[in-house]
């Protein structure tokens, strides 16, 4: 479905401090993915640990380093047309961060700050 909140990313500093703690205070599964420095979160029950959420109610998301673009948690909306989404926001007074970037085959993703300063994920399903 387009527009739903679908993944959340936290960054960090220090990758094991962060998934130390992300595990020891939430429970969340951590899976890395150290090809793309990259840590995949599970919130909740899973088919397995890069797959979507089998219950409602959970979302999962990621860790990464903290750099240009990522400097605070971030929020990732699903979208039909990452390209025409970049069109739209920036229409309404947004800008692109990073432009729509291929993720393995499972998508794309791109990121914007909107209106108000804050960067958004979007996320393009292939």
């Amino acid at each position: 479905m387009n527009g739903r909140v679908v993944h959340f990313e936290i960054p960090f500093d220090d990758g094991d401090r962060a998934r130390s703690f992300y595990a020891e205070a939430f429970g969340w599964e951590l899976s890395a993915a150290p090809e793309v420095d990259y840590t995949i979160a599970s919130t909740g029950p899973s088919g397995s640990s890069a797959g979507p959420p089998t219950e409602p109610g959970y979302i999962n998301g990621g860790l990464s380093s903290r750099g240009p673009g990522l400097t605070g948690p971030t929020v990732v909306i699903d979208v039909e047309d990452i390209d025409a989404t970049l069109a739209v926001v920036e229409r309404l007074g947004g800008s692109t961060v990073l432009g729509r970037t291929p993720v393995g085959a499972m998508g794309f993703s791109a990121y914007f700050t909107d209106s108000e300063g804050n960067v958004i994920g979007l996320w393009q399903s292939v």
